[in-house]
């Protein structure tokens, strides 16, 4: 309507004024309601050509969209584990901080399974003590082992030697008996040494092992029983935690509530453009925007990014095949937009539907100079008619209160 308002001053005003005094003709006279249009003819017919051009050039240059909304992330409150809830720590609506308990499981068997760890660790220093004992126990062993071979080869080389100078002196059979003690005291040597070396093995190898086995599982039983106290993993809003005391989770199953972190929903704005507008869309475009829940307000954004994709083309394998004609409605371009100031986006809770348009600029091609003529002029012609879209913008921002309240019967 506005943009036909505005063509009209152009032609169907000028064309009545030529009718009225140049021509002489009378409104309600020559001029009635049975021949407006053939008096008026040639004016409300540029007036309609010119409106169409007009709405073209600032709907395809400077588009807009009613499809724009605050996104927010939510994070579901799920335990890692299963288990039946103990305690509760907030309430339905409380704010948490990154790191506070939100609930808590019943850990009588996480604890037990800590005690048992820790016990087993215990014990594990108790044989590394006797171990040692072992030790100093095996290396006396050696010692009486060694004394007694040193002594039964003393006696069979003083019996030896009392036999070489003298046969009738110490028998045959005695020198074989000595020989007999000499080699049953040297296998209790080997044996003394063998058992020092297997006890130092299971003090210095074994026994160290099994208690870093032991550490390890004495971590992994406190890993479970930290798992049974479930905390926000980012500072947020707790939202519909309805859990109670006595209830059966299950991470499998629906979450206990969900957590909206503080910065979700507050950076940027996601809107959807039409398709026609794929080649416009540039990053770096400055856009307007309004939003339901904060009317009589333009807030000025920037366009940061626009996804080269397009949501409603995405197809995921399956055994049937792709038939183009069960595509559904031509999908829009996905645009963020960010505030162009800090803040701009305070008052506007996260999840609002809002209206945006976004402006081209020909500024820096005019001002390069490298454009003239006809060129230049249509790009002026370009810019300036974001005035009207501008404009348009701020109309919607005010009666977006009556038109929600009032006429769409809204509450």
């Amino acid at each position: 309507m506005l943009e036909l308002l505005l063509c009209s001053m152009l032609t169907v005003l000028p064309d009545y004024l030529y009718r009225r005094y140049a021509q002489g003709k009378r409104l309600g006279r020559e001029i009635t309601l049975y021949s407006v249009w053939f008096e008026l003819r040639w004016g409300i017919t540029t007036c309609l050509m010119l409106t169409v051009t007009l709405i073209t050039i600032v709907f395809y240059n400077h588009p807009s969209t009613t499809s724009v909304t605050a996104y927010f992330r939510t994070v579901p409150i799920v335990p890692e584990t299963i288990g039946r809830v103990a305690q509760i720590e907030v309430g339905t609506s409380d704010q948490v901080a990154k790191g506070q308990p939100i609930f808590r499981l019943d850990d009588s068997a996480q604890k037990a399974a800590v005690e048992s760890a820790r016990l087993r660790i215990a014990e594990i220093d108790a044989e590394m003590t006797v171990a040692r004992t072992d030790v100093a126990a095996a290396e006396g062993q050696i010692t009486q082992a060694e004394k007694a071979l040193q002594q039964a080869r003393d006696e069979l080389d003083t019996k030896a030697e009392l036999n070489r100078r003298n046969a009738d002196v110490v028998s045959r059979r005695e020198l074989e008996r000595l020989q007999t003690v000499v080699d049953g005291r040297q296998g209790s040597l080997a044996a003394a040494l063998a058992a020092k070396e297997g006890t130092l093995l299971r003090a210095e190898t074994l026994l160290p092992a099994q208690k870093a086995s032991a550490a390890a599982a004495l971590a992994e039983a406190e890993v479970e029983l930290a798992k049974t106290v479930i905390r926000a993993g980012v500072s947020g809003q707790v939202e519909q935690f309805t859990l109670r005391v006595g209830d059966l989770v299950n991470p499998l199953m629906r979450p206990a509530g969900v957590l909206i972190p503080d910065d979700a929903g507050r950076e940027r704005l996601v809107a959807g453009f039409g398709q026609i507008e794929a080649q416009v869309m540039k990053v770096g475009m400055v856009a307007e925007a309004t939003c339901i829940s904060r009317p009589f307000v333009i807030i000025p954004m920037v366009v940061t990014s626009v996804q080269d994709v397009i949501a409603a083309g995405q197809l995921r394998a399956s055994e049937l095949l792709l038939d183009a004609q069960q595509a559904v409605a031509p999908g829009s371009i996905t645009v963020f937009l960010e505030p162009l100031f800090e803040g701009g986006l305070d008052g506007v809770p996260r999840g609002s539907s809002c209206i945006a348009n976004a402006y081209t600029s020909n500024h820096e091609l005019l001002a390069s100079g490298k454009v003239g003529g006809l060129t230049a002029f249509y790009l002026h012609a370009v810019d300036t008619v974001a005035l009207v879209h501008a404009l348009l913008l701020r109309i919607q921002a005010l009666i977006l209160p009556l038109q929600t309240l009032v006429f769409s019967g809204g509450h």
